[in-house]
């Protein structure tokens, strides 16, 4: 059967070749009138066959044409192939459609191909391909028939980006007008056609498509017939993309009769991707080496043909090789070696240089950082040198007239010293009694200065006073807001407190004045004692005296009397609630039973806060007044330094431990005998003198300040000594002993205070007094022990 069926196949092969007859495609290229049909079987596997190669075998031979580099070599080297092939009156591409879409069709379905009525030709479509001339680039796309030229090229113009005047349209070798349309040039419904386009300006715009060939991602066009119904078909134009990626061929098949080649068709999806795990993986070729192996010695049978009689071999290609220098095994691996060696000392320079900059990097920082640091310092003492000279011009508070004190007392000294080097007998008196006038003048200018500075603290205690009474309630929300609250008693004393601003005005008209003066009398005469009686006829007796015309500026003693009256009315607490908390003697005598204590040098009762607080339980025996006038006329001392002092070891202390008490616990005398008694007022390392330079730290870093664990250095030394980790490997055995002795000196002096004794180390007292006699014994053991001078350090 299969030999009987191979043998009908051949015979209706033959019967097909005899019956085609090939003639010139028309001026548009369309497809030709369909060949009648010969009595045989429609649907028989032979005419599938048959008509699959040849739609094969004739879209490769129009595709090749469509590459070279002349359109019209091209056009007839296609017509001339599809003579040689039989094929009728179609292109390759019309065939091979045209074929496939026969072949599936039904028998009954054919003979229904038939020209489209009339009205619906100008809405078919044909396909058209230009090719770009010179270059031979082809595009395809489909266009209805009823589209003009013009058209057309405005299409084209805009997929090549050039303008559409400069585009010229040729068929078959002669230039179309613009105003034609493709049915009037010959192409046929669903048909095909190739035309030719060139620039008129090649050098202004080159004709080139936008993607390159090999990536040309332009559609193709082919035409489907589809059945719709039972009697009804319809023609559906099918746009082809071809894909970016190069398929791989998987081989095929060949029919042995036909001699038609089939292949295997790739999937259409890339390879699906794996998921990305975060981890860099590599092959197992990428992990191993690769060995190979490579024989040196020719193999035995290979020869070298030469010129011999009855052979010729061309000797022009031929080249003459010289054997070079014999290199041995050891020659080889020295020349490695010293390779090597110059690898290595380009590296090592290379790392040297990078290490030198790294370090010239790091001394220029370190040399910034240090200029940085002494321009910080050298900023700070020119900010002390100008707030203290602006403490001498402009004294306001009790420090800054200490201090002027301070500098007559030194003064004075000089001067003294002066006179008694270099004098005698009755000069050195007169020389001393002018000393004590200067003396006495600069004091009196020195008061005249505290008075000013009394009234205008005055003026501003008041003030305050005032603005802490008229002051609403104010307390923190859950959500953060600032509320406040004005109470009755509140707006009581803001009343006063403008009443009084109003009564101290000093430039007013006459009119202004009996206004306040008679609200004044009104509010004051709400209350009945001695002192509203005072002001309201002190109030009388200014009006009075102004309805005579007397001046303003003898009224000045009445309006102070007036005022400070005024200002006694708002303290009183029965005329002003708010005032009761604000004021120092408390109304209710039961409240002074146990705060009150006998000053021995004014032998006044005071509070304890008139008293400067201690470090024992009880206050001092005198006050700050007799304290202050004691220092004035005797000793003239300046504590700010001090002070200073005090408030940066509290600082430092604050930062490093919240829990630090000892620190605020000491004031500003203990703080004095600290630096005057245990340190002598100087540095421990370098011996730095200038106090106001000079600050505490913690001797051993990792343990609380107290004053058996500090040491007093300059601001210099501060940070070289905190990087410290252990202070017994940095400094000298002599160095730490003398630390040592003046901590112990300091614990002694501390202990006997109750407050402070609770936060000493538990060491027993004999130790202690072991460690005081321990230093005269080590200096007679002939361990020479020096004084604690900046030398014993490193």
């Amino acid at each position: 059967m299969s030999e009987q069926r191979e043998t009908e196949e051949l015979e209706v092969n033959q019967e097909e070749e005899d019956n085609n007859i090939g003639t010139d495609p028309g001026p548009g290229g369309g497809s030709p009138e369909p060949t009648p049909e010969v009595d045989r079987e429609p649907g028989s596997d032979g005419e599938e066959v048959e008509a699959d190669r040849r739609s094969t075998d004739v879209v490769e031979a129009a595709e090749e044409a469509g590459s070279q580099t002349d359109p019209h070599e091209d056009s007839e080297q296609l017509q001339d192939l599809q003579k040689a092939e039989g094929v009728g009156l179609l292109t390759g591409t019309d065939v091979s459609e045209e074929a496939e879409t026969q072949a599936d069709l039904p028998e009954e379905a054919r003979p229904l191909r038939e020209p489209q009525r009339t009205d619906d030709v100008g809405n078919s479509t044909a396909t058209v391909k230009v090719v770009l001339v010179p270059e031979g680039h082809v595009m395809t796309a489909a266009f209805a028939i009823s589209l003009s030229i013009q058209e057309l090229k405005l299409h084209l113009a805009s997929e090549l980006r050039v303008p559409a005047e400069v585009l010229q349209i040729s068929l078959d070798g002669r230039v179309v007008e613009e105003h034609q349309s493709l049915m009037e040039l010959g192409v046929r419904p669903h048909g095909s056609t190739r035309m030719e386009m060139c620039s008129t300006d090649p050098s202004t715009h080159p004709l080139r498509p936008v993607r390159p060939p090999d990536h040309d991602n332009m559609p193709d066009v082919i035409t489907v017939r589809v059945q719709t119904d039972e009697d009804e078909f319809k023609e559906v134009v099918v746009e082809i993309e071809r894909p970016r990626q190069q398929k791989a061929f998987l081989g095929g098949y060949k029919h042995r009769l036909t001699g038609a080649e089939y292949h295997h068709a790739a999937i259409q999806t890339l390879p699906k991707r794996r998921p990305d795990r975060g981890v860099e993986v590599f092959s197992r070729d990428t992990q191993t080496a690769e060995l190979k192996s490579q024989v040196q010695q020719c193999a035995v049978d290979v020869s070298t043909q030469m010129t011999w009689i009855g052979c010729y071999v061309s000797c022009t290609k031929d080249k003459l090789v010289a054997p070079g220098n014999y290199i041995t095994a050891d020659e080889y691996h020295d020349r490695r070696l010293k390779a090597v060696i110059r690898l290595q000392s380009f590296v090592r320079r290379w790392l040297a240089q990078q290490e030198v900059d790294r370090l010239r990097s790091d001394r220029d920082r370190r040399l910034a950082w240090l200029e940085l640091q002494e321009k910080k310092r050298n900023e700070e003492k020119e900010d002390q040198l100008r707030d203290r000279r602006c403490r001498w011009m402009n004294p306001q508070r009790r420090e800054d007239f200490n201090l002027l004190f301070q500098a007559l007392e030194k003064w004075r000294c000089e001067e003294e010293q002066q006179i008694n080097s270099t004098l005698r007998g009755a000069e050195r008196k007169a020389a001393l009694c002018s000393l004590l006038e200067q003396e006495t003048q600069l004091i009196g200018a020195i008061g005249r200065h505290h008075i000013a500075a009394q009234s205008i603290n005055y003026d501003k205690t008041v003030k305050s006073f005032l603005d802490k009474s008229a002051a609403p309630h104010q307390w923190r929300a859950a959500d953060g807001r600032l509320i406040e609250m004005d109470t009755q008693h509140t707006l009581r004393a803001r009343e006063l407190k403008e009443l009084y601003n109003d009564t101290n005005l000093s430039v007013v008209s006459q009119e202004q004045r009996l206004q306040v003066l008679m609200t004044l009398k009104h509010t004051v005469k709400e209350h009945e004692c001695q002192l509203t009686q005072d002001i309201v006829d002190l109030i009388d007796r200014e009006v009075d005296l102004m309805t005579r015309g007397v001046k303003a500026a003898s009224l000045e003693g009445l309006r102070k009397r007036i005022s400070t009256l005024f200002l006694q009315f708002i303290k009183t607490p029965a005329f002003n609630p708010k005032a009761a908390r604000l004021l120092k003697v408390p109304q209710n005598p039961s409240q002074l039973k146990n705060n009150m204590f006998l000053c021995r040098g004014c032998h006044r009762y005071l509070q304890s806060t008139d008293f400067n607080p201690t470090a024992s339980t009880r206050p001092s025996g005198r006050c700050r007044d007799c304290i202050g006038l004691d220092n004035i006329a005797r000793t003239r001392n300046d504590v700010s330094c001090y002070k200073s002092i005090l408030r940066r070891l509290r600082a430092d202390e604050q930062e490093i431990n919240d829990d630090s008490k000892i620190p605020f616990l000491l004031q500003v005398e203990d703080m004095r005998y600290l630096v005057e008694v245990i340190w002598a007022s100087r540095s421990a390392l370098h011996g730095s003198s200038d106090l106001y330079s000079l600050v505490f730290v913690r001797w051993e870093r990792h343990r609380d300040w107290s004053p058996w664990n500090c040491i007093l250095l300059s601001k210099e030394e501060t940070s070289a000594h905190l990087e410290v980790e252990d202070v017994h490997k940095a400094y000298e055995a002599t160095f730490i002993r003398s630390i040592k002795h003046k901590h112990i000196l300091a614990r002694r002096h501390f202990s006997q205070i109750s407050i402070a004794s609770e936060y000493l180390d538990s060491q027993p007292p004999a130790a202690l007094g072991n460690q005081l006699v321990s230093m005269p014994i080590t200096m007679t053991t002939g361990k020479h022990a020096t004084d604690s001078t900046p030398s014993s350090a490193h």
